[in-house]
């Protein structure tokens, strides 16, 4: 778990560069999707107020650089509008909502949480709504976070993205595609792999545990050994893509791998031929948004989406834009 706080004064003066980032999240959130056709909750409170203190939750792995970027977007916020962000994360969907729990109880001003698991989490997130305490959900469970009253969702829309990703493989004239679950439970994980098979056509999925690399290697390895068929691997984290590619090398495979999310060695894999293409929900964005929309919600009473959610992605990264994001993710904005 990691804990991230920062005092910073000025406030919503120094808030005003960030309307772009506001009309930019509005016109993505105009996108049709889950609860599009929903009203936006009312569960305003009395009068317009200042936004001081955030709590972000997350269910991040310790040392996870997908989750760290998250953090880096949220830090940069804080920074920008003068507020103060705690972060702290937990894999486990109890622990997650033992610390939402402590959020509410300290009084913060504002709740950014990530719902991999939403019935896990659905009431202390309804606490939190009670207490009058904003939430924004971001990267999974937007399909619930109208429901528990949250005023927006930031992130990807995963079953979207896990199509497009399958389409982009289908392109590719492959004929058979296994798809690695990393997460056991995870919502948006297999919303990614059931939008992927949709549109691929042929597909199968895999568990392993993004906690033991080794073992998620061996069992890559395994699956593409006992069906020489398979000639795609999608994988949803870019931890595990590192393990894919070395399964098929062990494996003697002559699969393509393909993943979701962005980090070095993605962008190494992605140059050396490796890697097909990186889907890329600009995670830095699920950081930073949330912290802006709370500003303008807690000082203005603004919403954006109308209950629709502001889409993040899918961007893609591939040897025809690699160079110019490799930067990017070396600084840790992507």
């Amino acid at each position: 778990m990691t804990t991230m706080s920062l005092r910073l004064g000025r406030g919503w003066q120094r808030s005003r560069r960030l309307l772009p980032w506001l009309a930019a999240a509005t016109v993505l959130a105009a996108c049709s999707g889950p609860g599009a056709d929903v009203p936006a909750p009312t569960n305003s409170p009395v009068a317009a107020g200042k936004l001081n203190s955030v709590a972000v939750v997350t269910h991040g792995s310790p040392g996870d650089a997908f989750w760290n970027v998250v953090k880096n977007g949220a830090e940069a916020a804080a920074k920008d509008l003068g507020v103060r962000v705690e972060y702290n994360s937990a894999g486990d969907p109890g622990q997650q909502a033992k610390l939402i729990d402590n959020a509410v109880a300290q009084g913060v001003d504002g709740l950014v949480v990530s719902m991999a698991n939403p019935d896990a989490l659905r009431p202390s997130i309804e606490k939190a709504v009670t207490a009058g305490i904003p939430v924004v959900t971001i990267n999974s469970g937007e399909n619930e976070s109208v429901k528990y009253g949250a005023i927006g969702h930031v992130g990807q829309s995963e079953s979207l993205a896990g199509q497009a990703a399958g389409k982009r493989l289908a392109d590719a004239k492959k004929t058979k595609l296994l798809c690695v679950i990393h997460e056991a439970g995870n919502i948006g994980a297999t919303q990614r792999c059931d939008g992927a098979t949709k549109a691929f056509g042929n597909g199968t999925t895999l568990q392993v545990d993004i906690n033991n690399p080794t073992d998620a290697q061996s069992r890559i390895k395994g699956a593409l050994e006992a069906d020489k068929t398979i000639d795609a691997v999608l994988t949803l984290n870019s931890q595990v893509a590192a393990r894919a590619v070395d399964g098929v090398k062990e494996s003697q495979s002559g699969a393509t791998v393909a993943t979701f999310d962005l980090n070095t060695d993605v962008v190494e894999a992605i140059r050396a031929g490796k890697l097909l293409f990186a889907v890329d929900q600009q995670q830095y964005e699920q950081g930073y948004l949330p912290v802006v929309l709370l500003q303008a919600y807690r000082t203005n009473l603004n919403t954006v989406g109308g209950g629709a959610p502001v889409q993040t992605g899918p961007a893609f990264v591939d040897k025809d834009n690699v160079d110019a994001v490799a930067a990017l993710v070396a600084q840790g904005t992507r």
